[in-house]
């Protein structure tokens, strides 16, 4: 565990010297700004359910920036020889991407920290919806990284990976939602198309509702993409 946060303290370092990564976190925090200030008028019910939803459609695009560079780069500048011949496994290379990245991740989400803020002082939030809707923006965070890790895994080129990550991404959103409503599929099939929807996983938190299903489901799909990105990496490895 210990050579695992090493990389992990490296990955985050190494984010936090790119440019790039802090595109990622102006462009964010711009982004949740503008949704903020939609959804906040005089008036208007003290919480964050409108924009943490709002938020999650952002993370779409934001997500996979800052991990399509974490295995690509390495490949591409050669370092990765480096990785290999020192005394880690595949796992403990992965897994520790993963935690920098979601370490980022969890620092970029201080402007909802400062929406927060804004609502105590201009009314009475409930603070049960808010803490559950930030641990489901950082578990979907966390399963949209483990995509970006699995795609950035499989080419040199960070666009690609970009690209990758974006598309498997839609597909567990929006495509899952237009294929959960086609009446020409069975019910069943639907309620499980339906499941499988990361937004609709969410809702749950974003409602103030700490579900073990929704956690398990969050938690499986992490492993699940990491585990491929650790098979590919020790598949390359051999190359």
């Amino acid at each position: 565990m210990k050579l695992t946060l090493i990389i992990a303290k490296r990955e985050l370092t190494s984010l936090f010297c790119s440019p790039i990564a802090y595109l990622v976190i102006g462009l964010f925090a711009l982004g949740t700004s503008l949704i903020f200030t939609i959804h906040f008028s005089p008036g208007a019910r003290a919480e964050l359910r409108g924009p943490f939803t709002g938020i999650l459609w952002l993370m779409i695009f934001v997500v996979p920036a800052i991990s399509m560079r974490v295995i690509s780069e390495e490949f591409r500048s050669g370092a990765i020889e480096l990785l290999m011949t020192a005394p880690l496994s595949d796992t403990q290379v992965i897994l520790g991407k993963w935690l920098g990245s979601l370490a980022f991740l969890a620092t970029m989400m201080i402007p909802v920290v400062i929406m927060w803020l804004v609502l105590e002082l201009y009314g009475s939030p409930d603070w049960g919806p808010i803490l559950s809707g930030l641990l489901g923006m950082l578990l979907v965070g966390g399963l949209y990284l483990a995509i970006g890790v699995f795609a950035s895994t499989i080419t040199q080129n960070q666009v690609i990976a970009f690209l990758v990550a974006v598309f498997i991404i839609c597909l567990l959103t929006i495509a899952l939602y237009f294929l959960s409503q086609a009446d020409a599929l069975w019910r069943n099939l639907r309620m499980a198309l339906d499941y499988m929807n990361v937004h609709e996983r969410f809702e749950d938190f974003n409602k103030g509702v700490v579900a073990l299903n929704n956690i398990i489901y969050f938690i499986s799909g992490i492993a699940v993409f990491l585990f491929m990105a650790v098979k590919i990496l020790e598949s390359r490895r051999w190359r």
